[in-house]
């Protein structure tokens, strides 16, 4: 089973610049999108549907910005189009697909980096969000939450961490959170199960050369619940190409969509 996550920070962008011709040749079970900043109505062309895949799409009601989409090879039972919240949904953040005995979500979790109005809503979402993963803990089945969680967990996850400790992505209370998240709940940073090494990273500003000196963050995770934890048998992070300002997470695991 191999799962692959990515915001294509646009993906009519991502098109342009070689995604899907790359997304063909990878043999993915599900990928998990984010950002898509389309409505589906401006996604009607094949490649945005690519051949072999049920596509599900959540929009944000603003055009431009936010959304998220799922590919699965396997047709799910079911598809879930938000997760409940409505100011969370408007902004099209969260979309599950659900087989037999496992889930799949992609998640667009907020930034907090423009302005402190979009802290605020960002820590807002994270107290809700809390109880929900707890939620999501206490149902028989298994979850993979694919993502951009927009927060470096620890400092092996950040290059410049010491400079970046009051911005938003890297603040005690978002780390904290994510600790918990880990820690308490029991979720599980499958990347980090297979791969312990420094300066792997998910994301590097569009500012300076940060991509050139690998000055990235590691802010894209798969979250699985801990009974996935040994099925997880490799993960990589593909920077040969470059189609937005994060890189494509794959994950591969032992076990079959029922």
């Amino acid at each position: 089973m191999r799962i692959i996550s990515v915001n294509t920070n646009g993906i009519r962008a991502a098109a342009r610049k070689g995604f899907f011709d790359w997304l063909k040749k990878q043999k993915a079970d599900v990928v998990c999108i984010q950002e898509t900043k389309a409505q589906v109505h401006q996604l009607e062309d094949e490649v945005f549907h690519p051949q072999g895949y049920h596509c599900y799409y959540h929009d944000a009601v603003k055009k431009g910005y936010s959304g998220v989409a799922v590919f699965c090879r396997k047709k799910p039972k079911k598809v879930h189009m938000g997760i409940g919240m409505h100011d969370v949904d408007q902004e099209g953040r969260y979309i599950e697909v659900e087989f037999d005995k496992i889930s799949v979500i992609s998640l667009y979790m907020h930034s907090g980096s423009s302005s402190e109005e979009r802290l605020a809503l960002k820590f807002d979402f994270m107290q809700r969000f809390m109880p929900y993963l707890h939620k999501l803990r206490r149902k028989r089945r298994e979850f993979v939450i694919c993502g951009d969680w927009n927060i470096a967990h620890k400092q092996i996850d950040i290059k410049n961490w010491r400079s970046n400790q009051q911005n938003s992505g890297f603040l005690p209370e978002e780390r904290e959170w994510f600790t918990k998240m880990i820690d308490e709940v029991g979720y599980v940073d499958a990347f980090r199960v297979v791969n312990q090494k420094a300066h792997e990273y998910t994301w590097w500003s569009n500012r300076g050369q940060a991509w050139a000196n690998n000055t990235g963050w590691r802010i894209d995770y798969q979250i699985v619940t801990p009974k996935l934890k040994n099925t997880i048998k490799a993960a990589s992070i593909y920077k040969e190409e470059r189609f937005s300002d994060h890189a494509p997470l794959t994950i591969d695991y032992d076990f079959t969509l029922e």
